[in-house]
């Protein structure tokens, strides 16, 4: 069994990532911080399709959906067009049926940056708390002790 890889992710900051002065304009980090956590899920073999509903043409949607309902980002130091950033994420199941995961931002091993994005699970149907679907609770366990699993 690996470890960890599928949590650390690298991102260049891009000059389109950037505002006018050349540093890293502030939305762009969430965005890094959603789709670094879509691409572990991915590296971790749970498809997008039965997470996110209408990423293909689905016969069926997802029963669950996870809205986010609360998100944060820091910068701590300016992040420059042309930067190679680590991107480690920690994921940590809060209960049942909401989790988050914290991306933190190193570059040369400082960190520059993180974020938090926290969801929560709800029935697509009834609009209602639910457990969090069987793929993310594993997701979130393998990632807690550091290891891939099969799904």
């Amino acid at each position: 069994m690996a470890k960890l890889p599928w949590l650390n992710l690298t991102r260049t900051v891009r000059f389109g990532d950037t505002d006018a002065a050349g540093v890293m304009h502030f939305h762009q980090l969430l965005r890094w911080c959603h789709e670094a956590w879509e691409e572990s899920l991915e590296l971790y073999g749970v498809e997008a399709d039965t997470i996110f509903p209408g990423c293909r043409e689905q016969e069926r949607w997802p029963d669950t959906a996870l809205p986010i309902v609360h998100c944060s980002a820091n910068f701590t130091k300016a992040v420059h067009g042309g930067d190679q950033l680590l991107v480690r994420l920690t994921p940590q199941q809060i209960d049942q049926g909401c989790f988050e995961v914290r991306s933190q931002f190193l570059l040369k091993e400082q960190e520059v940056a993180n974020g938090l994005i926290r969801q929560l699970a709800i029935s697509a149907q009834t609009r209602r708390r639910c457990p969090l679907p069987v793929a993310i609770s594993r997701w979130i366990e393998a990632a807690q002790i550091g290891q891939i699993r099969e799904l």
